[in-house]
């Protein structure tokens, strides 16, 4: 199951990426929310959820390419990671998504990723 994974800071992104491979999804690892919407829109893979970081180098920040994607793909899952926005979820956020306070154990990532798969079923084809 693939997943497109947005954190602009390079030693969280081998945390997240080996969590998430641990718990049997392969993730794409980018750096900008830009790259993720590149990717996004070009249907490179048939990517399932979102894990971002709120604040990210770029002009886009993780809310943002949430709400982006989620206009797109209306109910898909996202995952916020933050250490410093998580006040911020309530209004920035989109519905149906999960935040994940940093640092936060690699087993939360893995069962918050879980949890918002199994709600939103089978991927369509």
């Amino acid at each position: 199951m693939y997943l497109l994974v947005v954190e602009d800071e390079y030693p969280l992104q081998d945390l997240v990426v080996e969590a998430l491979r641990e718990g049997g999804f392969d993730a794409a690892i980018l750096s900008s929310g830009e790259e993720a919407l590149t990717l996004f829109r070009g249907k490179v893979a048939p990517y399932r959820a979102l894990v971002t970081d709120v604040n990210l180098k770029g002009s886009l920040s993780g809310w943002e390419v949430a709400k982006q994607i989620t206009e797109m793909a209306a109910g898909f899952p996202v995952i916020y990671m933050t250490g410093a926005s998580a006040d911020q979820w309530t209004s920035h956020g989109v519905s149906d998504s999960i935040l994940l306070l940093k640092p936060f154990a690699p087993a939360q990532l893995v069962t918050a990723v879980s949890q918002l798969l199994n709600a939103a079923g089978p991927a369509a084809t």
